[in-house]
């Protein structure tokens, strides 16, 4: 089963873009589909496979920083190739 992920970290705290830049380098050589925006990260592949990687790298990132949260919306399906028909 394929899913698509969006990925909102946040830390709170000063230093803050460590941790974001760790986290998406991380993710882009995890052998996933990761697509950026100034807002968040998407990632796209097997169900198993991405929450797998995402236990790891998110427990990786809240280990850096002091406080922090993370958004996650989950899809049941590969949204990767999605273009708005309007």
């Amino acid at each position: 089963m394929n899913i698509s992920v969006e990925l909102t970290l946040s830390p709170l705290q000063d230093t803050f873009e460590d941790v974001i830049i760790q986290f998406i380098k991380k993710m882009r050589n995890s052998g996933l589909t990761v697509l950026e925006n100034p807002l968040s990260t998407q990632v796209y592949g097997d169900y198993d496979q991405v929450m797998a990687i995402l236990q790891t790298e998110i427990k990786e990132a809240f280990e850096l920083m002091d406080k922090g949260l993370l958004y996650m919306k989950i899809v049941k399906s590969d949204r990767s190739d999605y273009e708005p028909h309007f």
